[in-house]
């Protein structure tokens, strides 16, 4: 099975939205193979937002990211980082689609409740900067039989 990484922001937790999130993610059918509560700091933001720190709005996505705890999450699944990637949606929220997360609770670029990796590569990385691996935890589900056929598992 696939891993990927899941980052609820600042406005996910202000908005009281993580139950909504999580929710829509296990009830897709992926497992949750780890779960912390942080506070990002610039060392932090410097290394995950690395590819945007010529951006000029760079800064702004820092700040954003330090004002409240952020929630990382690890999942597995089958092409779990496209189906969570399909089920987030368009980055702005105005955007995406009508039944993803962010197209049916977001309405900002920046605002758009939640992060995922966008590759089986970063989302390698993004598990391994957040979760040292006695955090991430091999569990079977009790409903994986009705949620793969047995050649998918």
């Amino acid at each position: 099975m696939e891993r990927t990484f899941v980052m609820l922001k600042p406005d996910c937790l202000n908005r009281a939205m993580l139950g909504k999130v999580i929710s829509r993610l296990e009830e897709k059918g992926l497992k949750l193979i780890g779960m912390k509560m942080l506070r990002f700091n610039d060392a932090i933001a410097k290394e995950h937002y690395a590819h945007l720190a010529s951006k000029p709005f760079f800064p702004s996505i820092v700040e954003f990211m330090k004002r409240s705890p952020v929630v990382a999450t690890a999942w597995e699944g089958k092409d779990a980082v496209e189906v969570v990637r399909k089920a987030v949606g368009a980055t702005n929220g105005r955007e995406a689609p009508p039944g993803t997360i962010r197209g049916d609770y977001s309405m900002s670029v920046q605002a758009n409740l939640i992060h995922a990796s966008d590759s089986k590569e970063t989302a390698k990385k993004e598990i391994g900067r957040f979760f040292k691996d006695e955090e991430l935890f091999e569990w079977e589900p009790a409903a994986i039989s009705y949620t793969y056929s047995a050649s998918e598992v």
